[in-house]
């Protein structure tokens, strides 16, 4: 009902599929679709995604979202985690948010006693309990 209440949240956003004959269609009728800001081209030729590829991408979502959200699993914002890979290696942050139809996450550090946003790849932060010395 409410679009951005959805926990499911878009691989490839602000694309979409379509399987149209663009010669009966036209290309002029699909850049008047609502949010679209033009078609993925190669110089004046639309991309063409092969069907086994949107087959491929249909039957392995599921698996990308479950894994996506293991790594997130019983973590919500306000949850101090550590960043163990990349130029932030090291630094304790808080969780603040999962941006969505990305790997990526948002959070907060302390900077210079600010607190800074960051975003990060889900792959280099885990979960971490601070005030233990580590």
């Amino acid at each position: 009902v409410n679009p951005r209440s959805s926990t499911l949240r878009p691989y490839f956003p602000r694309y979409l599929f379509l399987y149209a004959d663009l010669e009966e269609v036209g290309i002029s009728a699909l850049q008047w679709i609502p949010g679209a800001i033009g078609l993925v081209q190669f110089g004046e030729i639309p991309a063409r995604v092969p069907d086994v590829v949107v087959h491929h991408l249909r039957k392995h979502l599921p698996a990308i979202h479950d894994a996506a959200g293991s790594m997130l699993k019983g973590l919500k914002p306000g949850d101090p985690i550590q960043i163990t890979e990349g130029p932030l290696a090291g630094y304790k942050a808080i969780f603040d948010a999962r941006l969505s139809g990305t790997q990526r996450v948002r959070v907060l550090l302390d900077m210079l006693g600010r607190q800074v946003r960051a975003e990060v790849n889900i792959n280099v932060i885990q979960k971490k309990a601070f005030g233990s010395g580590r």
